[in-house]
């Protein structure tokens, strides 16, 4: 048997490329190799939002609600520091989810155009350009059910009494702790009115020394004014169902109910109202 020599290097640049045989691999290697680099992320989409003060844009991941059962938390503040704090300290909670924050109102809403709401906003007053009070209304009616809470330096009368009446559900200080604010927005979600202390106490003294001008009967049932008043009490839903013997779902159509005939949208507008006009004590 005569053994063939090896091609000399001329030979071998002469020669056609080796052709190699296709390994064969399994469909899902095949399939995991042929995807893109950069898969988009189940259940996650990715906006650019509005440039903020300084020049650079704002990017968040919006959570669908496949990727997660937590209540989702926005906050508009225009301080970068305390954002990043206090969304870390969302974050962090195993009941909460905070995906992005915005330095002004308008970022906001231009997101809220685009986007599902949030289940709850955290709202500074002295924003640059539209401020948080003025910002409430339009944030509402956007976003209907989404509860707004008042997150400020402000403590002056005139400003407490303006957001609750715009629609805030919650008034809390910039000194409160970060954890407490976690809980403040968990209380909103079961029905509660977080209002700092101090904010309290002044707004029962500011509703105590403004006179109604008028009483004036809304059509409140008998059961719709023992509700009303348990909620100036201070109790959420579930305390009231279990004082009345109702259930949680007959208490919250009854909560509709007074909402739509004072003509407002939050609990504590309706607190607001009654405490304000003296409606409980009407006959």
């Amino acid at each position: 048997m005569i053994r063939k020599s090896w091609p000399t290097s001329e030979e071998a640049l002469s020669l056609p490329p080796r052709r190699k045989k296709n390994k064969k691999y399994p469909a899902s290697e095949r399939q995991a190799a042929q995807a893109p680099n950069h898969a988009p992320l189940t259940g996650f989409s990715v906006r650019l939002g509005l440039p903020n003060r300084g020049g650079d844009g704002i990017l968040f991941l919006m959570k669908t609600a496949a990727a997660t059962s937590k209540p989702v938390v926005w906050l508009i503040e225009d301080h970068a520091d305390s954002r990043r704090v206090l969304a870390r300290v969302l974050n962090r909670s195993a009941k909460l989810a905070c995906p992005c924050t915005f330095a002004t109102c308008e970022e906001a809403l231009a997101a809220l155009k685009t986007n599902p709401p949030p289940d709850v906003i955290l709202l500074d007053i002295g924003l640059p350009g539209m401020n948080g009070i003025e910002g409430i209304p339009l944030l509402k009616n956007l976003a209907p059910a989404t509860h707004v809470i008042i997150l400020t330096v402000f403590d002056d009368q005139e400003k407490v009494f303006n957001a609750i009446c715009a629609g805030a559900s919650g008034y809390l200080l910039k000194n409160t702790d970060e954890e407490a604010i976690a809980t403040a927005v968990r209380e909103v979600l079961d029905g509660g009115s977080p209002i700092n202390p101090r904010v309290a106490r002044m707004v029962l003294n500011m509703f105590a020394s403004r006179a109604a001008p008028h009483k004036q009967e809304y059509g409140l049932s008998a059961r719709e004014r023992e509700v009303l008043e348990l909620m100036v009490q201070g109790l959420i839903k579930k305390e009231i169902a279990a004082r009345l013997n109702l259930s949680y779902h007959t208490v919250d159509n009854h909560l509709r109910s007074i909402y739509g005939k004072l003509q407002v949208h939050t609990r504590g507008g309706a607190v607001a109202k009654a405490v304000a006009e003296g409606i409980l004590s009407t006959s």
